[in-house]
């Protein structure tokens, strides 16, 4: 049994490194990479359920305390690795909406000499902002 709560405690670390090394692909932009840790990571998930005992057993003894405590902070580096992925997805949906088609509606702000905001009217084009 200590045995397999050793190992699941492990295997619990690699998962750990592994969402750190995801965040740090996601964070760069790397998608190659962060691509490739999907499948290793996956994995480490499966070999840790396979492990683990029951959950109440794994919320009722204490030999697996350990365990929990590094499930815990997984559980926290996967949402801040889903935060920084949904901001980033936001972000580029915010951009190609933008390309797609602008809305003539929304006046073009920019700044004149001065630093003020210098409002476009609508019979300006970008050409001539």
């Amino acid at each position: 049994m200590t045995d397999a709560i050793d190992q699941a405690t492990k295997l619990a670390g690699q998962l750990s490194n592994m969402l750190e090394l995801e965040f740090q692909a996601l964070r760069n932009q790397e998608i190659d990479q962060f691509e490739q840790l999907q499948p290793v990571k996956n994995e480490l998930m499966i070999e840790i359920k396979r492990l683990a005992d029951t959950v109440e057993d794994l919320q009722t003894r204490d030999e697996w305390q350990s365990f929990r405590e590094t499930m815990g902070s997984c559980q926290s580096l996967h949402r801040r690795n889903a935060l920084l992925m949904s901001r980033q997805l936001e972000a580029i949906r915010g951009t190609l909406q933008s390309l797609r088609s602008p809305d003539l509606s929304t006046p073009v702000e920019t700044y004149n000499r001065l630093g003020y905001i210098a409002q476009f009217s609508r019979n300006t084009s970008y050409s001539d902002a």
